[in-house]
Protein backbone atom coordinates (compact mmCIF):
# COMPACT_ATOMS: atom_id res chain seq x y z
CA UNK A 1 0.00 0.00 0.00
CA UNK A 2 1.00 3.69 -0.70
CA UNK A 3 0.61 6.55 0.97
CA UNK A 4 -0.73 10.36 0.14
CA UNK A 5 -0.68 13.39 1.47
CA UNK A 6 -2.55 16.29 0.19
CA UNK A 7 -0.97 19.31 1.71
CA UNK A 8 -2.55 22.33 -0.74
CA UNK A 9 -4.51 25.13 -0.43
CA UNK A 10 -4.58 28.57 0.72
CA UNK A 11 -5.34 28.20 4.49
CA UNK A 12 -7.48 31.69 4.08
CA UNK A 13 -9.38 30.62 7.55
CA UNK A 14 -6.72 30.38 9.44
CA UNK A 15 -5.56 33.89 8.00
CA UNK A 16 -3.12 35.61 9.18
CA UNK A 17 -1.47 32.88 10.71
CA UNK A 18 -1.27 31.44 6.86
CA UNK A 19 -0.69 34.78 4.99
CA UNK A 20 3.68 34.38 4.32
CA UNK A 21 3.42 30.42 5.45
CA UNK A 22 2.01 26.55 4.10
CA UNK A 23 -0.63 26.09 7.31
CA UNK A 24 0.60 22.54 6.98
CA UNK A 25 3.92 23.92 8.26
CA UNK A 26 2.39 25.67 11.01
CA UNK A 27 3.50 24.44 14.43
CA UNK A 28 1.04 21.81 16.15
CA UNK A 29 2.60 20.96 19.79
CA UNK A 30 6.00 20.62 19.43
CA UNK A 31 5.82 20.15 15.19
CA UNK A 32 5.01 21.15 12.23
CA UNK A 33 1.17 19.95 11.71
CA UNK A 34 2.31 17.64 8.22
CA UNK A 35 4.54 15.74 11.22
CA UNK A 36 1.00 14.33 12.03
CA UNK A 37 -0.12 12.62 8.87
CA UNK A 38 3.33 11.11 8.01
CA UNK A 39 3.38 10.03 11.52
CA UNK A 40 0.23 8.12 10.96
CA UNK A 41 1.01 6.56 7.64
CA UNK A 42 4.32 5.16 8.67
CA UNK A 43 2.45 3.67 11.87
CA UNK A 44 0.80 1.87 9.66
CA UNK A 45 3.46 0.86 7.83
CA UNK A 46 3.12 2.73 5.03
CA UNK A 47 6.85 3.60 3.72
CA UNK A 48 6.13 4.97 0.21
CA UNK A 49 4.83 8.54 0.89
CA UNK A 50 3.48 10.99 -2.27
CA UNK A 51 2.96 14.56 -0.61
CA UNK A 52 0.91 16.71 -3.09
CA UNK A 53 0.75 20.62 -2.33
CA UNK A 54 0.83 24.12 -4.48
CA UNK A 55 3.98 25.38 -6.58
CA UNK A 56 4.54 28.10 -4.20
CA UNK A 57 5.07 25.72 -0.82
CA UNK A 58 6.88 23.14 -2.79
CA UNK A 59 10.54 24.62 -1.95
CA UNK A 60 9.29 25.20 2.13
CA UNK A 61 7.91 21.50 2.29
CA UNK A 62 10.87 19.90 0.71
CA UNK A 63 13.63 21.89 2.52
CA UNK A 64 11.25 20.59 5.52
CA UNK A 65 10.65 17.20 5.10
CA UNK A 66 13.67 16.25 2.25
CA UNK A 67 13.87 12.81 0.94
CA UNK A 68 12.07 10.96 3.85
CA UNK A 69 15.68 9.67 5.30
CA UNK A 70 14.53 11.09 8.85
CA UNK A 71 11.49 9.38 8.95
CA UNK A 72 12.58 5.99 7.64
CA UNK A 73 10.64 6.54 4.62
CA UNK A 74 10.81 7.64 1.07
CA UNK A 75 9.16 10.67 0.02
CA UNK A 76 8.02 11.38 -3.78
CA UNK A 77 6.85 15.44 -4.31
CA UNK A 78 4.17 16.51 -7.07
CA UNK A 79 2.55 19.94 -7.77
CA UNK A 80 -0.51 20.63 -8.49
CA UNK A 81 -0.86 23.51 -10.42
CA UNK A 82 -4.39 24.84 -9.91
CA UNK A 83 -6.40 24.16 -6.84
CA UNK A 84 -9.82 22.27 -8.27
CA UNK A 85 -10.44 19.93 -5.37
CA UNK A 86 -9.52 17.14 -3.46
CA UNK A 87 -10.32 14.52 -6.22
CA UNK A 88 -8.10 16.48 -8.70
CA UNK A 89 -5.12 16.76 -6.51
CA UNK A 90 -6.02 12.87 -5.71
CA UNK A 91 -5.73 12.27 -9.91
CA UNK A 92 -1.91 13.57 -9.21
CA UNK A 93 -1.08 10.22 -7.73
CA UNK A 94 -2.24 7.90 -10.23
CA UNK A 95 1.03 6.81 -11.84
CA UNK A 96 2.79 6.95 -7.91
CA UNK A 97 -0.06 4.34 -7.02
CA UNK A 98 1.21 1.77 -9.45
CA UNK A 99 -1.99 0.16 -9.40
CA UNK A 100 -1.96 -0.99 -5.50
CA UNK A 101 -4.05 0.53 -2.78
CA UNK A 102 -4.36 3.81 -1.14
CA UNK A 103 -4.31 5.39 1.85
CA UNK A 104 -4.88 9.17 1.64
CA UNK A 105 -4.84 11.83 4.35
CA UNK A 106 -5.49 15.78 3.88
CA UNK A 107 -2.57 17.44 5.87
CA UNK A 108 -4.40 18.88 8.65
CA UNK A 109 -5.74 16.30 9.81
CA UNK A 110 -4.59 15.67 13.22
CA UNK A 111 -5.69 12.54 15.33
CA UNK A 112 -3.87 10.58 18.03
CA UNK A 113 -4.64 6.86 17.71
CA UNK A 114 -2.74 5.16 14.59
CA UNK A 115 -4.53 4.62 12.01
CA UNK A 116 -2.72 0.47 11.29
CA UNK A 117 -6.26 -1.08 12.66
CA UNK A 118 -8.00 0.55 9.57
CA UNK A 119 -5.18 0.15 7.30
CA UNK A 120 -5.44 -3.49 7.97
CA UNK A 121 -8.74 -4.11 7.48
CA UNK A 122 -8.50 -2.05 4.15
CA UNK A 123 -6.06 -4.86 3.31
CA UNK A 124 -8.09 -7.49 3.33
CA UNK A 125 -11.24 -5.84 1.35
CA UNK A 126 -8.84 -5.13 -1.11
CA UNK A 127 -10.98 -3.76 -3.53
CA UNK A 128 -13.26 -0.62 -3.23
CA UNK A 129 -12.96 2.38 -0.62
CA UNK A 130 -12.97 3.09 2.76
CA UNK A 131 -13.59 5.92 5.20
CA UNK A 132 -13.06 6.89 8.71
CA UNK A 133 -16.09 8.88 10.39
CA UNK A 134 -16.25 10.64 13.94
CA UNK A 135 -19.08 11.70 15.79
CA UNK A 136 -18.72 15.66 16.03
CA UNK A 137 -20.79 18.34 17.84
CA UNK A 138 -21.60 20.68 14.89
CA UNK A 139 -22.10 18.37 11.72
CA UNK A 140 -23.62 21.17 9.34
CA UNK A 141 -19.56 22.03 9.11
CA UNK A 142 -18.63 18.61 7.70
CA UNK A 143 -19.66 16.27 4.86
CA UNK A 144 -22.20 14.04 7.06
CA UNK A 145 -22.78 10.40 6.35
CA UNK A 146 -26.25 8.75 6.49
CA UNK A 147 -27.02 5.00 7.02
CA UNK A 148 -29.42 2.58 6.12
CA UNK A 149 -29.34 -0.48 8.27
CA UNK A 150 -25.81 0.58 9.55
CA UNK A 151 -24.65 0.14 5.99
CA UNK A 152 -23.54 4.13 4.41
CA UNK A 153 -26.18 5.25 2.21
CA UNK A 154 -25.11 8.42 1.45
CA UNK A 155 -22.62 11.24 2.54
CA UNK A 156 -23.73 14.90 2.48
CA UNK A 157 -21.43 18.11 2.19
CA UNK A 158 -22.23 20.39 5.17
CA UNK A 159 -25.97 19.96 5.46
CA UNK A 160 -28.53 22.02 6.56
CA UNK A 161 -30.80 18.88 8.16
CA UNK A 162 -27.91 16.53 8.94
CA UNK A 163 -28.91 12.93 8.92
CA UNK A 164 -26.51 12.31 11.65
CA UNK A 165 -23.81 13.39 13.85
CA UNK A 166 -20.51 11.23 12.19
CA UNK A 167 -18.20 13.05 9.82
CA UNK A 168 -16.62 11.83 7.05
CA UNK A 169 -12.67 12.85 8.39
CA UNK A 170 -9.83 13.20 5.48
CA UNK A 171 -8.98 9.74 5.91
CA UNK A 172 -9.85 7.92 3.08
CA UNK A 173 -9.43 4.55 1.21
CA UNK A 174 -9.43 3.75 -2.05
CA UNK A 175 -8.29 0.64 -4.92
CA UNK A 176 -6.89 1.79 -8.48
CA UNK A 177 -10.10 2.46 -9.33
CA UNK A 178 -10.23 5.79 -7.72
CA UNK A 179 -8.65 7.30 -10.75
CA UNK A 180 -11.02 6.71 -13.74
CA UNK A 181 -13.80 7.35 -11.55
CA UNK A 182 -12.28 10.74 -10.68
CA UNK A 183 -11.85 11.49 -14.53
CA UNK A 184 -15.56 10.16 -15.73
CA UNK A 185 -16.76 12.43 -12.10
CA UNK A 186 -18.22 16.05 -13.67
CA UNK A 187 -16.72 19.21 -12.21
CA UNK A 188 -18.54 20.59 -9.43
CA UNK A 189 -21.10 23.66 -9.12
CA UNK A 190 -17.81 25.36 -7.27
CA UNK A 191 -15.30 24.73 -9.89
CA UNK A 192 -14.28 21.54 -8.40
CA UNK A 193 -13.37 17.78 -8.47
CA UNK A 194 -15.18 16.86 -5.20
CA UNK A 195 -14.65 14.04 -2.83
CA UNK A 196 -17.76 13.17 -1.24
CA UNK A 197 -19.14 12.72 -5.09
CA UNK A 198 -15.84 10.09 -5.65
CA UNK A 199 -17.40 8.31 -2.35
CA UNK A 200 -21.11 8.52 -3.49
CA UNK A 201 -20.14 6.20 -6.26
CA UNK A 202 -18.53 3.45 -4.23
CA UNK A 203 -21.42 4.02 -2.18
CA UNK A 204 -24.18 2.90 -5.08
CA UNK A 205 -21.79 0.01 -6.22
CA UNK A 206 -21.87 -1.02 -2.30
CA UNK A 207 -17.71 -0.70 -2.36
CA UNK A 208 -17.38 1.43 0.39
CA UNK A 209 -16.79 0.50 4.48
CA UNK A 210 -16.14 2.60 7.06
CA UNK A 211 -14.95 2.82 10.37
CA UNK A 212 -15.69 4.77 13.53
CA UNK A 213 -12.35 6.82 15.30
CA UNK A 214 -12.52 6.49 19.22
CA UNK A 215 -9.41 9.03 19.43
CA UNK A 216 -9.49 12.46 19.23
CA UNK A 217 -9.47 14.09 15.63
CA UNK A 218 -10.21 17.07 14.08
CA UNK A 219 -8.71 19.36 10.82
CA UNK A 220 -7.01 22.02 11.93
CA UNK A 221 -8.24 24.28 9.15
CA UNK A 222 -9.92 26.98 11.59
CA UNK A 223 -8.48 29.03 14.40
CA UNK A 224 -10.78 27.51 16.97
CA UNK A 225 -10.10 24.00 15.51
CA UNK A 226 -6.25 24.84 15.13
CA UNK A 227 -6.14 25.57 18.65
CA UNK A 228 -7.69 22.05 19.66
CA UNK A 229 -5.22 20.18 17.47
CA UNK A 230 -2.14 21.92 19.36
CA UNK A 231 -4.22 20.97 22.68
CA UNK A 232 -4.26 17.59 21.65
CA UNK A 233 -1.05 16.61 20.44
CA UNK A 234 1.02 18.67 23.55
CA UNK A 235 -1.20 16.46 25.94
CA UNK A 236 0.53 13.31 24.08
CA UNK A 237 4.22 14.83 23.08
CA UNK A 238 2.90 14.49 19.76
CA UNK A 239 3.12 10.95 19.66
CA UNK A 240 0.63 8.78 18.26
CA UNK A 241 -0.64 5.82 20.46
CA UNK A 242 -0.06 1.96 18.55
CA UNK A 243 -2.47 0.32 16.55
CA UNK A 244 -3.49 -2.26 19.79
CA UNK A 245 -4.69 1.26 21.74
CA UNK A 246 -2.31 0.87 24.61
CA UNK A 247 0.41 3.85 25.89
CA UNK A 248 3.14 2.20 23.63
CA UNK A 249 3.80 5.16 20.63
CA UNK A 250 5.72 5.72 18.51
Amino acid sequence: MKGIILAGGKGTRLFPLTKSINKHLLPVGREPMIYNPIKQLISADIKDILIITSREDMGDIVNLLGSGKDFSCNFTYKVQEKPKGIADALLLAEDFASGELITVILGDNILTKSIKPFVEKFKKQNEGAKVLLKEVKSPHHFGIASFNNKKLSNIKEKPTQPQSNYAVTGIYMYDCNVFDIIRDTPIGPKGEYEITCINNFYIDKDKLTYDILDCDWTDAGTIKSYRLANNMLYRINNKIIDGDYDENSI
